[in-house]
């Protein structure tokens, strides 16, 4: 797919996954171009790395290109994809772009619904501190390396797979994870029944597959290791697996142990204030058991983990505490903000967008419950992200769904009132849960940066 290509440009260069996939095409000698709608601090730190970033779509910014990079946000109207298609030029998904790079190394590839940005994440950083200088494309910001994607010199590349649209069954990894397989991008599937169809493809016509393994906690993997052929690993806390936990403390920072069947394989530390993240650090210790991790490498890295930007990263201003979070899925915000309330003794007030009219439609009954122990839900106007309207479900549905559960339930209609609002109601000790996207996390800093003021 490379070869004898010299020079690509990639639309939507400032997203977080085709960021990734452009700094390890720009190290691996490419002439690397891109363009976005915005400004934002990954599309300067690109230019700053000698990427030429242009801000502004346009036909101009595809010439002397000969291969066209796209992600599914890229909608066909784009100007510079309809020009590229006129043009008769080489137009490829992000993801074929990927799995052709990982190819040369042994690849471990983390996938589902949620929480595969933290296992992958982790298990790069059990590699590192294993001294096998892994490469990695993930779709976060790594706090312990600050960057989302390095090539690595080593052997070993971590993969974040996005099963959002399908692409996953573009990669075919050696290790295999699928974290959560929960009814989630409704947009793409008919169901659930349609996620663990998809999977098990994505296991089963992977030849180059040597081992994959699931959260066996989680009903829907429990459900997929029924319908593969290949047989897979299973980990968890709760229900019976290869790899188990056992908590010695929920308290940071947390301690469990962990064993292989009956053995015994150590105690492990874990610095991030949330129990199921438990969970995801077992995924990461069953894949660096069978790769051959020392036990000693993977406490390490596991004590000495920093997580991700934006996942449950918590700051404080003026005495009140401010959770943000990237999570949509109700199964997520719950076990977020359980997480939550043993931070501070004051009232919990979630923040929260409505995201997509499939996902209000086919999880309403789990948002109905997902804000159980918020004193206060602060919501605001959905956001479609360009989905066709569903007949009576819209942004008074949600709020309405919200406030049959009992909770109280504050609509504020332009999100750049939430703030000002959260400004006169607040006081020391409450804890305000930001869930959602960039924005949402760019209105958490400014707020914090208020309360400091006041």
């Amino acid at each position: 797919m490379l070869k004898d290509v010299k020079r690509i440009h990639m639309l939507g260069i400032g997203g977080i996954g085709v960021s990734g996939v452009a700094r390890i095409l720009a190290v691996n000698g490419f002439e690397v171009s891109g363009s976005d709608v915005r400004e934002s601090s990954l599309t300067e730190a690109l230019r700053d790395e000698g990427l030429q970033v242009t801000i502004g779509h346009d036909p101009k910014n595809i010439e002397g290109a000969e291969l066209i990079v796209v992600s599914t946000a890229i909608p066909e109207t784009n100007v510079e994809l309809v020009a590229a298609i006129a043009a008769g030029m080489r137009i490829v998904h992000r993801s074929e772009i990927l799995s052709a790079i990982s190819e040369r190394y042994k690849t471990i590839g983390v996938t589902g619904t949620h929480g595969k940005g933290t296992v992958s994440s982790m298990i790069a950083w059990m590699l590192e501190c294993a001294g096998k200088d892994p490469g990695f494309v993930i779709g976060g910001m790594l706090n312990n390396f600050r960057t989302n994607a390095r090539p690595g010199g080593g052997e070993w590349m971590v993969l974040e797979i996005d099963e959002s649209d399908g692409t996953h069954l573009n990669f075919k990894p050696n290790y295999a994870v699928c974290n959560f397989l929960e009814a989630d991008h409704l947009n793409y599937y008919e169901d659930l029944d349609d996620i663990k169809r998809t999977m098990c493809s994505f296991i089963d016509q992977n030849e180059r597959l040597f081992e994959g393994f699931a959260n066996f906690d989680c009903d829907g993997n429990r459900e997929l290791s029924e319908m593969t052929k290949e047989r897979l690993t299973g980990y968890g806390v709760d229900n019976p697996s290869e790899f188990t936990a056992k908590i010695i403390s929920d308290t940071l920072p947390i301690r469990f142990e962990a064993f292989q069947r009956e053995e015994w394989l150590g105690e492990f530390e874990l610095n991030l204030p949330a129990v199921y993240n438990i969970v995801n650090a077992m995924a990461a210790i069953s894949v660096g058991v069978r790769i051959g991790l020392e036990v000693s490498d993977i406490q390490k890295a596991l004590s000495t983990y920093e997580g991700i930007e934006n996942r449950f990263t918590v700051v404080k201003g003026g005495g009140v505490t401010v959770v943000k979070d990237y999570v949509s899925h109700p199964t997520c915000m719950r076990k977020v903000l359980e997480s939550a309330t043993n931070l501070d003794a004051g009232r919990v007030i979630s923040v929260f967008k409505p995201y997509r009219y499939t996902l209000i439609k086919y999880l309403q009954d789990e948002y109905a419950t997902a804000f159980t122990g918020s004193d206060e839900v602060i919501l605001t106007t959905m956001y479609a992200a360009n989905e066709d309207p569903i007949p009576g479900i819209d942004t008074e549905f949600f709020v309405n769904k919200i406030r049959e559960g009992g909770l109280k339930v504050t609509f504020i209609p332009d999100q750049k009132e939430i703030n000002n609002y959260l400004l006169d109601t607040v006081s020391a000790e409450d804890k305000v849960l930001f869930f959602g996207g960039d924005d949402f996390f760019r209105m958490a800093d400014r707020f914090v940066t208020d309360l400091n003021k006041r």
